[in-house]
């Protein structure tokens, strides 16, 4: 087992949900109290426990790919785009959050949407149990869209 690679693969998604939460935490009880939410937006206190499992799921998704010390074309070009799909997830918080911008936000989640997808394609052959790590991913990114639609229309 390369524990090196195991290590970054769990901190780094980790530490991509700490840089969001440097902008989230502030922004919650100010500006984002006073935004207009649609009636299916979740109580705040369930998306730090939402994200910290899913950056777990997704870290050992992408070991699971990684681990491997000669690895192929395929399995680099997929840790890549894991690695990509990670920046635009976390620049989504300071997009949202620190410029209060949700309709940029809402390109940004798009945008991983499309990633999540690739990702569990690219996943499937190389490994399915890192696919299937991937789809509460899609499912809460999918749900955190349309959040961030109407959050966008209302105000």
């Amino acid at each position: 087992m390369n524990y090196k690679r195991l290590i970054i693969s769990l901190l780094l998604p980790q530490l991509a949900g700490l840089i969001g939460s440097v902008f989230t935490a502030p922004a919650i009880p100010g500006w984002y109290a006073g935004l207009a939410r649609p009636p299916f937006s979740p109580p705040n206190w369930v998306f730090a426990p939402a994200w910290i499992t899913l950056y777990l799921l997704m870290g050992l998704a992408v070991f699971f790919i990684w681990q491997k010390e000669s690895e192929s074309e395929k399995e680099k070009s997929a840790v890549n785009l894991f690695w990509l799909n990670l920046f635009f997830n976390a620049i989504w918080s300071p997009i949202f959050f620190g410029l209060k911008n949700p309709g940029l936000a809402f390109v940004n989640i798009v945008i991983i949407l499309i990633f999540i997808i690739i990702l569990i394609i690219k996943f499937w052959p190389i490994r399915k149990l890192s696919a299937y790590l991937l789809i509460p991913y899609l499912a809460w990114v999918s749900f955190a869209s349309c959040l961030n639609y109407y959050i966008w229309i209302l105000n």
